[in-house]
């Protein structure tokens, strides 16, 4: 079958995120296989068995898994290494600037 056996080499990209990744991200939010698995709605087997390099797990699964970290704040990197970090929290809420302080925001 066409493309069945194509790897990473191919230009097509294997896998949305490496296990290492997954694993990474993981722990960065503090969240077990089961926490992940049921963010996603997948079976804590499948968290367990691709972070753990086994079998070949559907790339529409995978890319589910890095959206929901993705969406925790979740950063992924591929160059020069492939890794993660959590992203900058510059979009949190600061409060009222000084200069914006009136009597009606007070309250």
């Amino acid at each position: 079958m066409a493309g069945s056996d194509e790897g990473p080499q191919s230009g097509a990209s294997a896998r949305a995120m490496s296990p290492a990744q997954s694993r990474a991200a993981r722990g960065l939010l503090g969240w077990s296989e089961a926490d992940l698995a049921a963010k996603v709605g997948l079976d804590e087997r499948f968290v367990r068995d691709f972070e753990g390099g086994y079998g070949d797990a559907p790339s529409g699964q995978i890319e589910a898994v890095r959206s929901a970290l993705g969406a925790a704040g979740v950063v992924f990197t591929e160059s020069p290494t492939p890794g993660v970090h959590l992203a900058s929290e510059s979009g949190t809420d600061e409060g009222t600037r000084l200069g914006g302080l009136t009597t009606e925001n007070d309250r």
